[in-house]
């Protein structure tokens, strides 16, 4: 895309993009692509030998948690594998382990620090691996978002909620502002919660998420929905158009599901007579309003699992995950297949492979604590706040 190009589409390239396209230098943002000491190449033999004897040696020290979006080669050694907040909940369930080894991304780590005890340390292999979405929402542009409600006159009136996929700077903003947490699993109850505390609700940060749960769930119409740019003056809204709305997205998106597109549910259909289309609500909303089907991580896998011998699925999330369950059914008959045609990895989720799980784990079996996630008191304190109002959503 030229500048002439970006510039007609309202694109404006961030410090990471310009990073990625290699026109400006950030070392902050590349912390992680060395490993103090000796990565193992990718291509020695014994990798997987050298995990399991690390792993051995640590034994109970050590609880490994496996998010569904990582590699086969990654998730062999989890002793647990879920989504985020079901990753967090069991690493806090587990008080023994010392080594809180977490092969997902930032955020997810930072929430497993947050919900864990003190002396519980917490290690994401690489520190490169962050979330493009949770990139989308910087604790000063949303300080900024929540100053342009307060002179609309409004602030008093919204409620935060933000979901799992965010920074704990972003968590501890929701607890301070009265809000809560929510998983794609339970998106439904943290709304209707939080419009029985207030008019509104800013959404962070996934845009696509907050506005299929507004529309499909609770009834609302995409005229209830405006969009904030932090990109843009006042987020491009005026004062009226944030008074009119009930819901305030933030606008952010998830790099993967946001590729879906209806196109791709016509073209499945197309090819695969009777194909159950099932996808995540991170997608765009045409998506999934001509899905068959639509549900969190853990909602897909139960649905494949219940399904009849010989149907026929398009799943549209992450690709790592569509292989493994295609796989895991085959023998039961059933057809699974990647929604679109195009092959999309989460790209921050795959940096952690096997080299740098065995150059951490045998960090840690050597008494070297490498790579640990510590979120500061006062972030966490708030943080958890809104985290604890999530957990007793009724």
């Amino acid at each position: 895309m030229t500048t002439a190009q970006a510039q007609e589409l309202d694109v404006q390239p961030t410090p990471l993009a310009l990073l990625l396209l290699g026109r400006e230098a950030d070392p902050r943002s590349e912390r992680g692509v060395e490993c103090p000491g000796d990565l193992p190449s990718p291509s020695d033999p014994d990798l997987v030998a050298r995990a399991r004897a690390a792993k051995e040696k640590l034994g109970d020290k050590v609880f490994v948690l496996g998010h569904h979006y990582q590699r086969d080669e990654v998730i062999q050694f989890a002793d647990v594998t879920g989504d985020s907040f079901k990753l967090a909940r069991d690493a806090a369930a587990r008080p023994e382990a010392e080594y809180i080894v977490f092969c997902g991304v930032h955020f997810m780590a930072e929430s497993a620090d947050i919900l864990t005890s003190d002396d519980q340390k917490v290690v994401l292999p690489d520190l490169a691996a962050g979330c493009s979405m949770a990139d989308m929402a910087t604790a000063e542009q949303v300080a900024e978002c929540w100053d342009v409600l307060t002179e609309a006159g409004i602030a008093d009136r919204v409620v935060p909620v933000s979901y799992m996929n965010s920074s704990a700077d972003i968590k501890a903003f929701t607890g301070r502002h009265g809000g809560t947490i929510c998983t794609s699993s339970n998106a439904e109850r943290a709304l209707n919660w939080a419009f029985e505390q207030g008019e509104k609700v800013l959404f962070l940060p996934d845009q696509h998420l907050g506005r299929n749960t507004a529309v499909r769930d609770l009834g609302m119409s995409l005229e209830d929905c405006v969009v904030y740019n932090p990109h843009k003056p006042n987020g491009g809204l005026t004062a009226g158009q944030l008074r009119d709305a009930k819901m305030i997205l933030w606008r952010g998106h998830c790099s993967v599901h946001g590729r879906f597109s209806l196109e791709s549910v016509e073209d499945v259909r197309a090819r695969i007579p009777g194909v159950n289309v099932l996808v995540h609500p991170e997608c765009r909303h045409e998506v999934v309003a001509a899905a068959d089907l639509v549900g969190s991580t853990e909602y897909i896998i139960k649905a494949l699992e219940a399904a009849p011998a010989g149907s026929k699925w398009a799943i549209g999330t992450e690709l790592n995950l569509v292989r493994r369950l295609a796989n895991r059914f085959a023998p039961e008959g059933k057809e699974i297949v990647f929604l679109d045609r195009t092959v999309c990895f989460c790209s921050t989720m795959n940096r952690i492979d096997l080299p740098h799980l065995v150059w951490a784990l045998e960090s840690l079996a050597e008494g070297t604590l490498v790579n640990r996630i510590e979120v500061d008191k006062e972030t966490e304190a708030f943080a958890k706040l809104a985290l604890e109002r999530m957990l007793a959503l009724p």
